[in-house]
């Protein structure tokens, strides 16, 4: 008789976020083009734990009888929230190209720590694309929580900006940098900034990720898009 998939438990022990997933997808977005991950599927909770406990030498023993099923997975809780955004007054096409030399562009971060501090910054370029500005806020933001010394916190990210979120989580980051910063179709825009971006991911051990809904009900977002505009006001 066939194992319904459902009822596996996914232990990705090194990848993008180390855990314990329920299903499939959510799995392959930590593991897919990351350079030597090591997961395995179980039947069992316990079967599980016990592989992300053991080092790469050890075997893992199977447990006499399975321990009840747990819906929550194994990862560093965030304690601190991160908000990041970019924008581009564009006025030639407003669909990312032909930004022209004398448009309006800026970036902006908000960093809510454990202890209610927040720490936030933005800046502008003239000429820049939104994509350009989204990558810098996220790269700048991860700049300041190395500064801050806080690479091994639980942190979780906040962005509107699927295009950074889908190169981080879905592996285009990591096939960018095997075809030596470049796409499979061609150039890659920015790849400065996507260098530094993988460079930094690198030294940071507790990331989590979520997508919301630009210029909506999300006080963070909402707060970042005010920041990068009101640079675009002064510029």
């Amino acid at each position: 008789m066939g194992v319904q998939v459902g009822q596996k438990y996914y232990a990705v022990r090194q990848g993008r976020q180390r855990g314990i997933y329920r299903n499939w997808p959510e799995t392959q977005k930590q593991v897919s083009g990351y350079a030597g991950a090591r997961y395995k599927s179980f039947m069992t909770l316990a079967e599980a734990q016990a592989f992300m406990r053991a080092t790469p030498t050890q075997r893992v023993a199977r447990p006499s009888q399975p321990t009840q099923p747990q819906t929550t997975r194994a990862a560093v809780p965030a304690t601190i929230t991160v908000y990041t955004d970019g924008g581009s007054r564009n006025t030639g096409n407003v669909a990312g190209g032909h930004v022209r030399a004398e448009d309006k562009a800026a970036w902006a971060y908000r960093i809510e720590l454990a202890n209610g501090e927040v720490v936030a910054d933005s800046a502008g370029e003239f000429g820049a694309s939104n994509n350009r500005m989204e990558i810098m806020a996220f790269r700048n933001a991860l700049r300041k929580l190395a500064e801050l010394g806080l690479t091994t916190s639980g942190i979780k990210f906040v962005l509107d900006s699927k295009y950074v979120l889908d190169a981080v989580r879905l592996g285009w980051l990591a096939g960018w940098k095997q075809r030596q910063w470049r796409r499979s179709a061609g150039p890659l825009a920015n790849a400065e900034l996507w260098q530094d971006v993988d460079q930094l991911l690198g030294r940071f051990t507790g990331l989590s990720y979520e997508w919301t809904k630009g210029h909506a009900t999300n006080q963070g977002n909402v707060f970042v898009d005010h920041l990068l505009n009101q640079t675009m006001d002064q510029m």
